[in-house]
């Protein structure tokens, strides 16, 4: 079974062909996918093996400087260290027990997890500003966003417009945090774009919890088997009322 990120990024990080910001996203999702360190590996000791196969001819001079005259200079994307078998080995194992015990259980989530639940949002929050990156639907109509999701979600997602209320519907998209995939509904607040992340949970309804993180605000609770968590650079009061929007258009 591969990821998401094995289909997109893998590749490009082992053969050190990634962006810098890429480089440091992917190494931020190896912190807790399971797959992608074992693949890393078996990477590694298949390009060992070919190294060792010298199954290549080298190529004469004459072809090595017409391809380098063809050749456009490009800018260096990032200096990383040529990855090593004993250092995805270990990752791979390290991985492979940490979440084992990390997922025995739903009651062990702590305030670390809380922490680095909040973090990889923010982190989504941010990126999903750069252009392009917000809405993969751009509308105010609750029908056809609501639309645009089905068939993508395992959940009826709640797409609601507040836009009477301060808080205007944009869009949404889907979107990935630690391993699962979460629906995002995008709202242009009174001066700020919030981000609203939804996904399925198992667990009962919990209060709401405030908190942040580099400078943005972050709200989560749970209701009705899904998990909130809005996102912005918003006042904390700001989220608070959509939170509390939410909340009550659960309870019609």
């Amino acid at each position: 079974m591969r990821c998401d990120f094995a289909n997109s990024l893998l590749q490009g990080y082992f053969d050190r062909e990634l962006s810098a910001a890429s480089a440091a996203e992917f190494e931020r999702h190896l912190q807790y996918c399971v797959h992608c360190p074992v693949e890393l590996v078996d990477m590694d000791l298949l390009s060992e093996r070919l190294q060792l196969a010298q199954l290549y001819e080298a190529a004469p001079a004459s072809l090595r400087r017409k391809i380098r005259a063809d050749l456009q200079p490009v800018a260096p994307t990032t200096a990383m260290s040529q990855p090593l078998l004993w250092h995805w080995l270990a990752a791979a194992a390290l991985l492979l027990l940490v979440i084992a015990g990390w997922r025995v259980s739903p009651s062990l989530r702590t305030d670390d997890y809380q922490a680095e639940l909040a973090e990889e949002i923010v982190e989504a929050h941010v990126h999903s500003l750069q252009p392009g990156h917000l809405t993969s639907i751009s509308s105010n109509d609750e029908k056809d966003v609501k639309g645009w999701f089905r068939g993508k979600l395992t959940f009826v997602l709640p797409v609601l417009d507040f836009a009477n209320d301060g808080f205007a519907l944009q869009g949404g998209r889907l979107d990935v945090v630690q391993e699962r995939s979460v629906a995002v509904l995008v709202y242009a607040g009174p001066k700020h774009l919030v981000n609203a992340f939804m996904w399925p949970t198992g667990e009962r309804d919990a209060s709401p919890r405030a908190g942040s993180w580099q400078g943005y605000q972050w709200i989560d609770w749970r209701q009705g088997k899904i998990e909130f968590c809005v996102v912005s650079d918003a006042p904390t009061a700001d989220l608070q009322q959509l939170q509390r929007l939410f909340t009550r258009q659960s309870h019609k």
